[in-house]
C-alpha cells in the first residue's frame, strides 16, 4: 500500500483574508490596543480579589473591544454592509465609557482591598480612552454631509 499522507487535498477553497496592519498602526489602532489593555489589567485587578460582578464587566468590554479591532483589521465592516460600523463604534465607545465609569466609581468608593481600587483607577484611565476614541468617531461620521465637507477637504 502506497499511502501518501503528505499530499491530501482539500475541496474547500480558501478564501484570502485581507489584514489592515495600518489599522493597528493607526490612532484609533492604538486607542483601540490601549482600551483592551487596560480592561485586561482591570480584569486582572478585579479576579484577584475575585469580585464577580466586576470581573464580567471588565471581561465583556474586553471581549467588545477585541471583536470591533477584529472587525477592522479583517476589514470585515467593508464585508458586513448591514449595520453603519462607526456608528455602532460610537455607541460602544459611549456606553463603555459611561459603564465602566460608574462601576470604577463604585469600585473606588467602595474598595476593601487593594486590587478593587486598582481596578477602579485603570478602569478611569480606560473611560478617557474611551471618550477620546468616541470623540474620535464622532468626528468622523457624517450626518446627510457629502464625505468631502465632513473630512473638511475641498474638491
Amino acid at each position: 500500500m502506497t499511502g501518501d499522507c503528505s499530499k491530501t487535498t482539500s475541496n474547500i477553497p480558501s478564501l484570502p483574508m485581507e489584514v489592515d496592519t495600518a489599522f493597528l498602526r493607526s490612532l484609533r489602532g492604538v486607542l483601540k490596543l490601549a482600551e483592551m489593555g487596560t480592561m485586561f489589567v482591570a480584569f486582572v485587578c478585579f479576579a484577584l480579589v475575585s469580585r464577580p460582578k466586576y470581573i464580567a464587566a471588565t471581561c465583556m468590554e474586553f471581549v467588545i473591544t477585541f471583536s470591533l479591532l477584529l472587525l477592522y483589521t479583517l476589514k470585515l465592516n467593508k464585508k458586513l454592509t448591514l449595520f453603519f460600523w462607526p456608528l455602532v463604534d460610537l455607541f460602544n465607545s459611549l456606553f463603555a465609557a459611561v459603564f465602566i465609569l460608574i462601576l470604577s466609581l463604585i469600585a473606588v468608593s467602595t474598595y476593601t482591598v487593594t486590587g478593587t481600587l486598582g481596578g477602579g483607577i485603570v478602569g478611569f484611565i480606560a473611560t478617557g480612552l474611551w471618550c477620546v476614541d468616541g470623540y474620535m468617531l464622532f468626528k468622523r461620521v457624517t450626518f446627510n454631509q457629502p464625505r468631502t465637507a465632513a473630512t473638511g477637504t475641498v474638491k
